[in-house]
């Protein structure tokens, strides 16, 4: 019986490849793991999501970025692409491409079947290393419920807002938004 070896690269390597590569991929601890589509209320939250943070923020300092943004969790070594992304302030990136950031503010994952209990889990674990990370957002794409994790001043991480109804609303205070559920299931039909 033979067993293939696996190929380990470096995150320079990884970054050479993912930046010519016509799909995305993460990268963590020299593996690359190939991301999957998703379905259409998962893309018309992330959609509505987007669409009501840019609406609210298009008058400061912060500025939101879609999926397509490659974030680094610094000092775990993850490489991720996160649905959504808000930086406020000054954007910092990993080099002169300007397409790895490293200090979001909030970070809005919509979970999917395949990835819900790894955006609880360990992906959380790693977004709560990074410094400038202010919220973490979860949105359900097969219910209605979004949930969010927002860290106190002693740097630990809380439950601060949860909604289950369209009626319900999210206040993201680190950035002085609010999203209602109403709107971020517009036109999204839940088996």
């Amino acid at each position: 019986m033979s067993t293939l070896a696996k190929t380990f690269l470096t995150p320079d390597q990884y970054l050479e490849i993912e930046r010519k590569a016509e799909f995305k991929s993460e990268y963590y601890n020299g593996e690359v793991f190939a991301m999957a589509g998703t379905k259409r209320p998962h893309n018309l939250i992330k959609t509505n999501v987007s669409g009501q943070l840019y609406q609210q923020l298009r008058s400061c300092p912060c500025e939101v970025s879609s999926s397509d943004q490659r974030v680094l969790v610094a000092p775990t070594g993850l490489y991720t692409y996160s649905d959504i992304v808000v930086i406020c302030g000054q954007p910092q990136f990993l080099d002169g491409e300007l397409d790895t950031l490293m200090n979001p503010t909030l970070i809005v994952e919509v979970l999917s079947p395949s990835t819900e209990a790894y955006d609880r889990g360990r992906k959380f674990g790693h977004y709560r290393s990074i410094e400038s990370l202010s919220g973490y957002l979860m949105v359900a794409s097969e219910l209605i419920g979004a949930e969010l994790f927002t860290r106190q001043p002693d740097g630990l991480w809380k439950l601060t807002a949860e909604g289950k109804r369209l009626e319900d609303t999210i206040e993201i205070e680190s950035i002085g938004c609010r999203l209602k559920l109403a709107d971020i299931y517009e036109k999204v039909e839940l088996g």
